[in-house]
Formats: C-alpha cells, structure tokens, sequence
C-alpha cells in the first residue's frame, strides 16, 4: 500500500446529530437534563453510602463505586455531545478522540467487572450468610473495588493504541455522537480483521465472562432463595438482588450486543440508539432503580432528607 494517503487526520468531523437538525435545540434540552441527573442522583448515593453508618456493608461499598463510575463514564462523553448540539461544526481533535475513546472503553469496562463483583457479593450474603462477614471482609472488599481497574485498564489501552493505529485514509466524518471502536474501524481503509478479534475476545472476558459469572451466582441465589421456608424471608433475600438484577440487565443486553459482532453487521441507527441506552439512560436510571427497590437506601434518604445522617467513622 502506498503510505501518502494513510495521513493521520487532525480531527473527526461528528456525524451523529446530521439527521437530527430540526431537533438539536429539544436534543440538547433533554440530554442536559439526563446528564444533570446522573450526577445528581449518582452524587446522592455517594453521599449515603459515605456518610450513613447503616450504609457501611460491603453491598453499599459496592453501590457507591458504582455511582461514582457512572459520573465519570457519562461525563466523558455527554458534556463534548451537549457543546457540539450547540455548535454549527462538530469536530473533535484526534487528540481528544483517543482520549475519549480510552476513559469510555476503561469506565465502561470497570463497571461490567464492578457488576460481577457486586453479584458474587449477594451470592455470599444470601448462600453463604453464616461466613458472610468472614469471607467479606473489609480488606477483601477493598481489593476487589480496586483490583476491578486494572484488567479493563489493559483492555482500555489495548484498543486505543491498535484502533488509532489503523490508517484513517478514507474519511475522518464519524457517523457517531462519540470516539467509540466500532464506528472508528468503518473509517479505516486498512484491514481492521485484527481488531474485530480483539475486540470480539476482549469483549468474551471483559463483557461475557462477567455476565455468565452473574448468572451462575443469581442461579444459585434463586436456588438458595426457594430454600427460604418463609415467604417473608423469600420476599426480603429478593429484594435485596431485584435492583442489581434490574441494572445488570440494562447494561449488559445493550453493551454486549454493540461489541460482540462483526463491524459487517453494524447499523448506524440501531447501534446509535443502543449507545444512548448504555451511556447515558442506565448511568440516570441506575440510582432511581436502588432507591427504589431498596428499602435500605429508601431509609438512608429518608435520614439524609431529615438531617440525621452522619457518621463518626469518615
């Protein structure tokens, strides 16, 4: 191949909003209000969870990680798409684009591994309660909170450095609301093969292997959850899993679904649609869900609100 046209472009012209003119002002309306309560009840919970010594369990460790991910994965690429609805020319720097590309790719993967954590945690509360507070112990809790950043680290780097090291000879107009991998390899005129293994394998074991790891554990809660002779008893072991249940959901059927297929099958519109789900709806809806279903937090905010949570132990 002749290297001059494979030029590094400067920037990538956003093509996402294109069919979407009319409705820029209304777009730019609702998500300011989506990105506004993410950080809003997400904040909220992060406060609970700090501050309210009932809160102090490894489940509600777990939830406010959780909420501080989803700030920083939404903030990574809603406050850039809120500036280019107001702006006649959405660009964004190659610099920026591979920034971008690897906060999202490292927060997205951190909360799939934070999820599988957070479920084996309920699997030992509710089949394991006896030796609960022995094998979750403080210093296993903080390991594993922490411990989750590193692999989806690698995985972050891994496909920033292989997809920016692709040729981008054809076109730099991204037909995408952000830097993501599957929209930047239909740029490419090189053979991107390479990097849809990767991201296929790298999907199995950031993606796949923590949703199964979810199912094995919720099927030996259900077991464990049928166990339970009374209905009260049913009714409360289940609730404490319905809302990470509710979550797990959400985030996996619309993230796993846009990484794990070939970019021969990608659909601008569908994958569009799908990315608004797992970016920015999940990321608001996931502290309405625990404040919801989770009559532990309901009670937590309910101090908050009265001014009775504090905690001696900050």
């Amino acid at each position: 191949m002749e290297t001059k046209n494979h030029t590094t472009p400067s920037e990538f012209i956003i093509m996402g909003f294109s069919s979407l003119l009319a409705l820029q002002t209304w777009l730019f309306g609702i998500l300011l209000v989506i990105y506004i309560m993410t950080l809003l009840g997400n904040t909220v919970i992060i406060t609970i969870t700090r501050l309210d010594f009932h809160l102090h369990k490894p489940m509600y460790l777990f939830l406010g990680k959780l909420s501080f991910i989803d700030i920083c994965y939404t903030s990574t690429t809603l406050p850039q798409i809120l500036e280019h609805l107001m702006q006649e020319r959405k660009a964004i720097s190659y610099t920026g684009c591979v920034i971008q590309l690897y906060f999202y790719l490292w927060f997205l993967g951190t909360e799939s591994l934070l999820l599988t954590v957070m479920a084996y945690d309920r699997y030992v509360a509710i089949c394991n309660p006896l030796r609960y507070t022995i094998i979750m112990n403080k210093l296993v809790c903080w390991n594993l909170a922490t411990g989750i950043w590193i692999p989806s680290f690698l995985n972050a780097a891994i496909h920033a450095f292989f997809t920016f090291k692709l040729p981008f000879c054809s076109s730099n107009k991204l037909n995408y609301f952000f830097c993501d991998v599957p929209p930047l390899l239909t740029l490419s005129c090189a053979d991107t093969s390479v990097n849809q293994i990767m991201l296929l394998v790298t999907s199995m074991l950031i993606g796949c292997t923590p949703c199964v790891c979810i199912i094995i554990s919720y099927f030996n809660i259900i077991k464990a959850i049928f166990r339970i002779s009374s209905s009260k008893g049913r009714q409360k072991a289940f609730s404490t899993c319905s809302s990470h249940l509710t979550v797990v959901v959400f985030f996996y059927a619309s993230a796993i679904f846009t990484y794990m297929r070939p970019t021969s099958s990608y659909s601008l519109d569908r994958d569009r649609l799908l990315s608004l789900v797992y970016t920015f709806i999940n990321p608001m809806l996931n502290p309405v869900i625990y404040t919801l279903k989770n009559n532990e937090v309901k009670k937590a905010l309910k101090r908050l609100f009265a001014g009775k949570t504090f905690s001696s132990h900050i």
